[in-house]
C-alpha cells in the first residue's frame, strides 16, 4: 500500500543514515551486531519494498524483500532470516494470515506489523496475532530502528537467561535437567528415523578421596577441568555433554555406534588421565527399538557399576 514519499524523505532529512553518525542510537546504547540480522521486507509496493531496503541496508542490517504473503513464505523457506516487516494490507495473502503462517512456520522469527492510520489495524490485534510489534505508516528510521534493537535485545536476553537455565556454572556442561530433556528428544528421533544413538556416563574414581585430601576448592578445579576436557573430546555440534551428578558425567552421542562411543570413551579417559590427573570408570549404552529413556540411561549405569567393581578388583589385586 503506498504512502507519501515525504516520510522517506524526512528519514533522510531528518537522521544521519550511517550507523556511526552522530546522534545515531548505537552511540548511546549497547553494540548490537547489525550484520548478524537478516530482515525480509514484505510489501506489494514495489517502490516502498525499495526505499526501506535501501534506508535499512544503510544501517549494516541485510535486507531481502517479498511482493506478497506466499513470496515470503516461498523465501523463508530456502533463506533464514530473523526479521519479517511487514504490511497489513495486502492483496491475497495480508499481513494478519502471513504472520500467524510465520509464527507456526518460523517460531524463532520476529516479526515487525506495518500500516497506515486509516487501514483499520490495531495494536493489540496485531500482537495477539504473533507479531512482536507494531509501527503506523509515515514513521521515521529513528523509531523503526528502536524497535528492532529493541526486539534484539529481549531475543538474546531470553536466548541467554535459556542457556543459562540448562548449564551447570562450574564445569560449563549441560545440567542434568537438560540431559533428560534432551535424551527424550533423541531417543524419540532415534525410534522414528531409526538413528543409531550411544550413551556414556563416566564416574570420577575417588573423587570423594580427593576432596577430602586438597580441600573441595581443588576439587571444583578438577570439575572444571573435566567440563573442558569432555567438550574438547567429542564432536562438536554433534554430541553433547552434561554434568549428571556431582562426579558424574554424561555423553549423548548422535548417530554413533559402539565403535565411536568407545573410540571417544577412551579419548575422554586418556585425557582425564594427561590433563587432569585424574581417572574414571566408564558405561556404554546403544539405544535399541523400543528402549525408554530409562532403560537407556538404566543399561549405561549398569555397565558404569560394573566397570567400577572390575577396576576396584584389578586395584586390589
Amino acid at each position: 500500500m503506498r504512502w507519501p514519499i515525504l516520510c522517506a524523505e524526512n528519514w533522510c532529512r531528518n537522521r544521519p543514515l550511517r550507523p556511526d553518525s552522530p546522534g545515531n542510537i548505537s552511540m548511546v546504547e549497547e553494540k548490537i551486531d547489525y550484520n548478524k540480522e537478516f530482515i525480509l521486507i514484505v510489501d506489494d509496493d514495489f517502490y516502498l519494498r525499495e526505499t526501506f531496503g535501501e534506508l535499512l541496508q544503510s544501517l549494516g542490517f541485510n535486507v531481502g524483500s517479498a511482493s506478497s504473503g506466499m513470496d515470503a513464505i516461498r523465501i523463508l523457506k530456502e533463506k533464514e532470516y530473523t526479521f519479517v516487516l511487514t504490511d497489513m494490507k495486502m492483496p491475497e495473502m495480508d499481513g494478519f494470515e502471513l504472520i500467524k503462517k510465520v509464527k507456526d512456520g518460523f517460531p524463532e522469527i520476529n516479526m515487525i506489523a506495518m500500516t497506515g492510520y486509516s487501514d483499520g489495524y490495531g495494536y493489540v490485534d496485531v500482537i495477539n496475532t504473533g507479531a512482536s510489534d507494531f509501527i503506523k505508516k509515515p514513521f521515521q528510521l529513528d523509531e523503526l530502528e528502536a524497535k528492532v534493537r529493541r526486539i534484539i535485545r529481549e531475543r538474546d536476553l531470553r536466548t541467554e537467561l535459556n542457556r543459562l537455565s540448562i548449564t551447570d556454572s562450574l564445569t560449563g556442561l549441560f545440567n542434568q535437567r537438560h540431559f533428560y530433556s534432551r535424551m527424550n528428544e533423541e531417543v524419540i528421533r532415534a525410534e522414528r528415523q531409526k538413528k543409531s544413538l550411544a550413551l556414556i556416563l563416566l564416574d570420577l574414581d575417588n573423587f570423594k578421596e580427593y576432596n577430602d585430601a586438597y580441600g573441595h576448592l581443588e576439587g571444583d578445579n578438577v570439575l572444571r577441568n573435566v567440563g573442558k576436557v569432555i567438550n574438547l573430546s567429542i564432536r562438536e555440534g554433534v554430541d553433547s555433554g552434561y554434568r549428571y551428578g556431582g562426579d558424574e558425567f554424561a555423553v549423548i552421542l548422535i548417530e554413533a555406534d559402539i565403535s565411536v562411543a568407545e573410540e571417544i570413551g577412551s579419548r575422554v579417559q586418556q585425557s582425564f588421565k594427561e590433563k587432569v590427573n585424574i581417572t574414571a570408570s566408564i558405561g556404554f549404552a546403544m539405544f535399541k527399538d523400543g528402549m525408554s529413556v530409562k532403560d537407556l540411561v538404566g543399561l549405561a549405569d549398569k555397565n558404569l557399576y560394573r566397570s567400577k567393581d572390575t577396576r576396584k578388583n584389578t586395584a586390589a589385586g
